[in-house]
């Protein structure tokens, strides 16, 4: 089934990190503290991290400028993923992705089904496309980012992690606008 290639050469890739909370200071940020240990820890490089409060706008325009930033690869959010009324992080990203990763979810609700049982349906994860840069949603608890991180992100932003990988079409992921077959968001 997985047919890793140590031989190939690490990519580190730019990884921003976007926290979501009306309650949460970079000093309390343990889930995205989680993220950044993780990231950093696999080689990858921290573009840029940012916490922003529960509202669509402040997500939305945080997310789309670094999507429209070539510097930026991955974009990963923690928070705002749950049924409450301040959970809009869904809502705020989703619009953005030129293609939706419907498999990210699924898999994030194996994982975390593994762990927490049925309290996983409490969580929205989603994942899109946009730009030609990655953006992956995840619930705000440090539990669910490691889970996030380490069951799925760590494994797909590897390029040695066999047979395929997200870093090895990153190059191609812009192939369509280049086609003229769809417009990026504006």
């Amino acid at each position: 089934m997985n047919a890793d290639s140590p031989d190939k050469p690490f990519v580190p890739l730019a990884i921003a990190v976007l926290t979501i909370s009306d309650t949460r200071m970079p000093a309390d940020d343990r889930s995205g503290n989680t993220l950044v240990e993780r990231l950093e820890g696999a080689g990858h490089r921290l573009a840029d991290r940012a916490i922003v409060p529960d509202e669509v706008d402040d997500i939305r325009a945080r997310v789309a400028g670094w999507i429209a930033d070539p510097a930026v690869d991955v974009v990963i959010t923690t928070g705002g993923t749950g049924f409450t009324g301040r959970d809009v992080t869904p809502e705020a990203v989703e619009p953005l992705f030129e293609k939706r990763m419907e498999g990210f979810s699924t898999i994030f609700h194996l994982i975390s089904f593994q762990k927490i049982g049925t309290s996983t349906l409490q969580s929205r994860a989603t994942a899109g496309v946009a730009n030609s840069t990655y953006i992956f949603c995840l619930p705000g608890s440090p539990g669910a980012c490691r889970d996030g991180w380490d069951g799925i992100l760590a494994q797909q932003l590897d390029i040695r992690h066999g047979p395929c990988n997200f870093v090895e079409i990153l190059p191609r992921l812009d192939e369509h606008l280049k086609r003229g077959k769809l417009r990026a968001p504006a």
